[in-house]
């Protein structure tokens, strides 16, 4: 076997078979687990489980087990007229037994006001990307683990980004349109149409799955003001979490409520979720904070004093300078970040003064995180 470790003994037990590996390990596989894998379960081609699990008994257990000739676990099953084979080194590896017992480590490197001092660690060449699997990784590995990267040198044409953003996969409409133009227009039916500053967000939150990533491509940033600013969600959600524990559980465990005010849309979207939700591991998942379209809340009386001064302290640290960052866009630069963990803003600026331009796209995070493993492997 390639991890060099070979099942030593096994053992019966009443709804488990107790394996012991030549490293020492123990490994206990449910029967039903066991049917539920059996290599035959999948279509070759489609790789899709064909098998019906809901079909077997719950009783279901090995009547004959042992080690084949070719050093695989043959189980002769009480029913259904079946034996499985299963090979020890695909046994390693999806032993459960075992993952479970591994510490977390989350993939997240959390950041705060300090990467305004490096902000060429964060940035990658368009042409790197496009020209080279190298490029594509470096990018995709910046945009997962920091959450933040800025492509630099890209074609400045409308639309000219969809090139390297295909590179990574499709992006995700919505009623925006993609691209949409993030530009001062008459009578806007969004905050971010205007010349206003824009305080920390997150884009849609009123969604059920908010778009993971968001591509800002500028073409021209010539006004005066218009300055970005950047949060990493994750690392004030983690500072609560060690300093400030009631009010990070009020945050985790307080359903607040978004709303569209889009007054062009016919549909009416809203959305109740926390301001931080944990993935079973309990690393950070999503950060939702938007002062602009959090709507009316309607949490129980007896909290909202508690809810209110979480969510008024979260707010002020998404906007402290010890954790946010501030940069320029310049003409050619696609500001790339995670939406669901990363918070965005801009200052205000004069368009009078100038021209400001930028286009925006949006994919969904499993595109990137995909494809990322896909490239890797």
């Amino acid at each position: 076997m390639k991890n060099n470790c070979n099942i030593k003994n096994i053992k019966k037990n009443h709804s488990f078979l107790e394996v012991e590996w030549s490293d020492g390990e123990k490994s206990k596989f449910n029967y039903m687990w066991l049917r539920d894998n059996c290599p035959t379960a999948h279509d070759k081609d489609s790789r899709h489980r064909m098998f019906n699990i809901l079909k077997v008994s719950q009783d279901i257990n090995p009547k004959k087990y042992a080690l084949n000739e070719e050093g695989k676990l043959e189980i002769e099953w009480n029913e259904g007229n079946h034996t499985s084979y299963y090979d020890q080194e695909w046994l390693r590896k999806n032993c459960y037994t075992i993952k479970n017992k591994k510490k977390y480590v989350s993939p997240y490197q959390l950041w705060d006001s300090s990467l305004s001092k490096d902000l060429k660690s964060i940035s990658i060449e368009h042409d790197e990307i496009i020209n080279s699997d190298n490029g594509l990784i470096k990018w995709l590995e910046l945009l997962h683990h920091k959450g933040i990267a800025i492509v630099k040198n890209s074609p400045v044409k409308e639309k000219s980004a969809f090139p390297v953003l295909n590179r990574i996969s499709h992006t995700r409409e919505t009623f925006f349109k993609t691209p949409f133009e993030v530009i001062n227009v008459p009578k806007p039916n969004n905050s971010a149409y205007t010349a206003h500053e824009l305080r920390n967000h997150m884009d849609l939150p009123w969604f059920e799955n908010p778009p993971g990533y968001q591509f800002l491509h500028c073409l021209i940033n010539n006004a005066e003001g218009g300055d970005s600013s950047a949060v990493d969600g994750f690392a004030v959600a983690d500072y609560l979490r060690k300093n400030e524990k009631e009010t990070f559980d009020t945050l985790v465990n307080t359903h607040l409520k978004f709303r569209d005010k889009d007054y062009t849309q016919v549909a009416h979207r809203s959305f109740y979720a926390p301001a931080i939700s944990l993935t079973k591991d309990g690393d950070y998942n999503d950060i939702r904070f938007s002062v602009a379209t959090m709507d009316a809340l309607d949490c129980d009386p007896d909290k909202m004093d508690k809810v209110y001064k979480a969510h008024h302290r979260f707010g002020n640290l998404l906007h402290d300078d010890k954790f946010q960052i501030k940069f320029r866009l310049e003409s050619g630069d696609i500001f790339s970040f995670n939406n669901r963990r990363l918070l965005h803003g801009r200052t205000a600026f004069n368009p009078n003064s100038g021209n400001r331009h930028l286009q925006g796209y949006y994919m969904d995070r499993d595109e990137i995180i995909g494809r990322l493993n896909f490239l890797q492997q």
